[in-house]
C-alpha cells in the first residue's frame, strides 16, 4: 500500500501531466491548422494526406463536433442523454404554452437551458439540431430575444440546411422588425443604453436589427424571406440617410431576385438612392448615368406599372432631376472655361448643353452667354509676348559646331 502522502503527489503529478498534454495538442491543432492554411494558398501544390486528416479533426473540433470517432455504445449514451435532456425540456415548455405570458417566462428560459444541454450532449446530430431550434423558440417566448437571435443564428450556422431554416429565418425576421421599429419610434432617445429591457440589445438597437436581416440573406439566399429581408434592410438605411449603404441592398436585390415581389419597389428607391448620391456638379456624373439607366429600364420592364399615373409623374420628374443636374455639369463647366478665357471650349459645352438639354432652365442662360462669347477669340492670347522675345531663355543654348562635312550640328 501507498502512503497517503505518496499517492497525493503522484495524484498531483498526474494532474500536471495532464494539463500539459492538453497545451501540447492545443499547440499542436494551432500548428495544423496554420499548416494546412498555408499548404490552402498554393493553388498548384496538394497538402499531405496525414495534414488532410489532421486537418478535418481540428475543424470539427472547432465546430463543436467530435474530434474523434466515437463508439458505437459512447453514440448511444449520448443520444440517451441528449434525449433526457429533450424530455425534460419538452415537458417544461409545455407546461409554459399553458400559462400566461408573464408568467410562463421563467419556465421557458428553463426549458431554454434544458434544450442547450441536449445539443451540447450529442453535437451534429438530428436531436441537437431539434434542440437548438427549440432553445430559440424558447428564449423567443421568454421575450428574451438577444439571446433567442444567437441560438437561431447558431443553427443556421452549424446545419445550414436544416428542416427549420424558413421558421427560424421567420422569427429572426420579427426579431430585425421589432427592434428597428422600436428604434424608429423613438426607443434610445431618453436611455443610449440599455439596461433594463431584456427584449432589445444593449445598443444601436437598429443597427443590430439590419445586421439580422443581412444575416437572414447571407445564410439562406434561396429562403423565402431571403428578398424580404434585402428590402427591409434597404428601406432602413434609406431612412437613417446611408444611401450608399441602402444602394448596395437594393443593387443585390435586383441582381439576384429577379423574381421578386419587391423588384419594382427596388427599381424606384434605387434610383431616388442614385440621385441622393450625387455629390453636386464638381463631382463625378457616375451616379446620374445609373440613375438614368434605371429610369430607362422601369419604361421598358414595367409597362403595366407605367399607365399609373403616381409611378408616370414619379419617373418623369426624376427624368427631368437627372437632365437639370447634368445640365447643371455642362453650364458649371462651361463657365469655368470662360473665366479662363478659353471661349472655344465654353462654346462647346454651351452648345452640348443645347443638343442635349434645350428644355432645361440653363438652356436659356447658354443660349445668352453663347451670342456674348461670339465675337471673342477661341484661344486666349498670351499676355506680354513681346517680353519672350526681349530676355533670353532661362536655359542655355548649345553653341553651333561645324563639322568636316560641312554641316551645322547643336
Amino acid at each position: 500500500m501507498l502512503l497517503p502522502e505518496r499517492t497525493a503527489k503522484r495524484s498531483e503529478l498526474s494532474g500536471h501531466l495532464s494539463a500539459w498534454r492538453l497545451r501540447q495538442l492545443r499547440l499542436s491543432a494551432g500548428l495544423v491548422l496554420v499548416s494546412s492554411l498555408a499548404w490552402g494558398g498554393c493553388a498548384g501544390i496538394e497538402s499531405p494526406g496525414w495534414m488532410r486528416s489532421a486537418t478535418n479533426r481540428v475543424q470539427r473540433t472547432f465546430n463543436g463536433e467530435d474530434s474523434v470517432p466515437i463508439s458505437a455504445q459512447e453514440r448511444e449514451e449520448r443520444l440517451a442523454k441528449a434525449r433526457i435532456h429533450w424530455q425534460v425540456g419538452d415537458e417544461v415548455f409545455r407546461g409554459a404554452t399553458q400559462k400566461p405570458r408573464e408568467a410562463a417566462a421563467k419556465d421557458f428560459i428553463q426549458a431554454a437551458k434544458q434544450f442547450e444541454k441536449a445539443a451540447k450532449a450529442h453535437p451534429g446530430s438530428a436531436i441537437a439540431q431539434d434542440a437548438l431550434f427549440m432553445q430559440g423558440e424558447s428564449l423567443f417566448f421568454a421575450d428574451q430575444l438577444p439571446k433567442a437571435e444567437q441560438a437561431y443564428g447558431k443553427l443556421q450556422k452549424q446545419f445550414p440546411n436544416s428542416r427549420h431554416n424558413d421558421r427560424a429565418a421567420a422569427r429572426l425576421f420579427s426579431i430585425a422588425q421589432y427592434w428597428i421599429e422600436t428604434e424608429r419610434a423613438g426607443g434610445s432617445k431618453i436611455m443610449p443604453v440599455n439596461f433594463v429591457d431584456s427584449k432589445r440589445p444593449w445598443f444601436d438597437i437598429d443597427g443590430h436589427g439590419i445586421r439580422v436581416l443581412d444575416q437572414i440573406r447571407y445564410n439562406d439566399p434561396s429562403g423565402r424571406l431571403a428578398d424580404d429581408a434585402t428590402m427591409a434592410a434597404a428601406v432602413e438605411h434609406f431612412r437613417q440617410g446611408k444611401y450608399a449603404d441602402a444602394d448596395e441592398f437594393l443593387t443585390d436585390l435586383r441582381e439576384t431576385f429577379t423574381d421578386s415581389d419587391h423588384l419594382f419597389n427596388a427599381y424606384m428607391l434605387g434610383i431616388r438612392c442614385k440621385l441622393e448620391m450625387y455629390a453636386g456638379p464638381k463631382y463625378s456624373q457616375l451616379t446620374l448615368d445609373e440613375a438614368d439607366k434605371l429610369i430607362r429600364q422601369v419604361r421598358t420592364r414595367f409597362p403595366d406599372r407605367m399607365q399609373e399615373p403616381a409611378t408616370r409623374d414619379t419617373i418623369a420628374k426624376a427624368a427631368a432631376e437627372v437632365d437639370f443636374r447634368k445640365a447643371e455639369r455642362l453650364y458649371v463647366r462651361a463657365q469655368y472655361r470662360e473665366r479662363r478665357r478659353e471661349y472655344g471650349a465654353a462654346r462647346l459645352y454651351y452648345q452640348q448643353l443645347l443638343a442635349d438639354f434645350n428644355m432645361t432652365p440653363y438652356a436659356d442662360q447658354a443660349t445668352t452667354r453663347l451670342a456674348a462669347i461670339e465675337p471673342y477669340p477661341a484661344i486666349p492670347d498670351r499676355p506680354l509676348i513681346w517680353l519672350t522675345k526681349v530676355f533670353p531663355e532661362a536655359k542655355r543654348v548649345k553653341p553651333l559646331i561645324t563639322s568636316d562635312s560641312g554641316t551645322v550640328l547643336r
